[in-house]
């Protein structure tokens, strides 16, 4: 198993508004029916953010993500994977609430502060749906994400030991590396680790493959391979090249609307499951194979679906 690939499917997330994509799952219908798609076309976990049905800002309630869990989990087997990242807008709290009332299996974590930046994305929109999205958008020009080591600490007492939930490790800069082998040492976190680094994002890691090289090499200098898993996502229109090298070079590997919009230069993606078809036909004709659900829930050791709180 611990040579099949991963994937992960970003179903809607934070960056993206109604306005660049009419793609964009918003409702908790679209949410639902757009993840059980992308787990019919093989990816092994969901990565899930709610958003407002009635105009589509990213939301960290709770109720919210009731009216589509549960369909997503009774109709697949895949692993659910809450935000705690939820939105730059959110306070810790606000984006910690969905996974700690619900206590999936995994919940994502993001493993150090940021100037988390897509601010140049509101020169290519010329008409926008709702009032909230172009100052939202403007505004990371200004804004630092925060991820404090007394966040993820808190992150990992009260969703981790508490919940029994365990952590996709997002790491967007070397230096969140170095923060993740900190916690490590300080037994906050135990192995197997899901080491998800990510490029492309301004303010992060730029998407060049040299930084792939560098990025393994550290994190098995800092973690030791036999502790960790690692994947990759690339922003935009680097998904797919990047992930591709990333997979050859022993990685898993994360698709879906969250991190880019479009299939191929030009072409926007209608659904999230177009593009786990596409890293698929890629890497399956690399002679690649594909973890299950299950194949996933052995390998990172998680709960269950039966020990969730949906």
């Amino acid at each position: 198993m611990a040579n099949k690939v991963i994937i992960t499917c970003a179903i809607t997330g934070s960056i993206h508004t109604p306005s660049m994509s009419p793609y964009l799952p918003l409702t908790p219908d679209q949410i639902a029916a757009s993840a059980i798609e992308a787990a019919e076309a093989g990816a092994a976990i969901l990565h899930l953010h709610a958003r407002d049905p009635e105009n589509g800002c990213p939301t960290g309630d709770p109720d919210l993500f009731r009216k589509f869990l549960p369909r997503i989990k009774a109709a697949t087997n895949a692993v659910i994977n809450i935000t705690t990242g939820g939105a730059m807008t959110m306070t810790v709290d606000e984006r910690m609430r969905a996974a700690l009332t619900l206590r999936p299996e995994m919940a994502s974590l993001n493993m150090g502060s940021m100037n988390f930046a897509f601010y140049a994305a509101a020169r290519k929109i010329k008409e926008w749906k709702y009032d909230w999205e172009k100052p939202y958008v403007e505004g990371t020009e200004g804004s630092i994400f925060p991820n404090t080591f007394r966040d993820i600490k808190r992150i990992l007492k009260m969703i981790g030991e508490g919940c029994g939930t365990r952590f996709e490790c997002e790491c967007y800069d070397l230096g969140h590396l170095y923060n993740l082998a900190h916690i490590l040492d300080e037994k906050l976190l135990t192995p197997p680790l899901f080491v998800q680094t990510i490029f492309g994002v301004l303010g992060g890691m730029g998407p060049d493959p040299e930084n792939l090289m560098h990025i393994r090499a550290t994190a098995d200098r800092l973690l030791g391979r036999e502790n960790y898993y690692w994947s990759i996502l690339a922003a935009g229109r680097h998904q797919m090249p990047l992930t591709t090298i990333g997979a050859i070079m022993g990685s898993n590997v994360r698709v879906g609307l969250e991190d880019s919009l479009f299939l191929e230069k030009g072409k926007l993606a209608r659904s999230n499951a177009d593009q786990v078809h596409k890293i698929k036909r890629i890497l399956g004709e690399l002679g690649m194979e594909f973890a299950t659900p299950g194949e996933a829930r052995t390998m990172l050791k998680l709960k269950g679906t039966g020990n969730v709180g949906f």
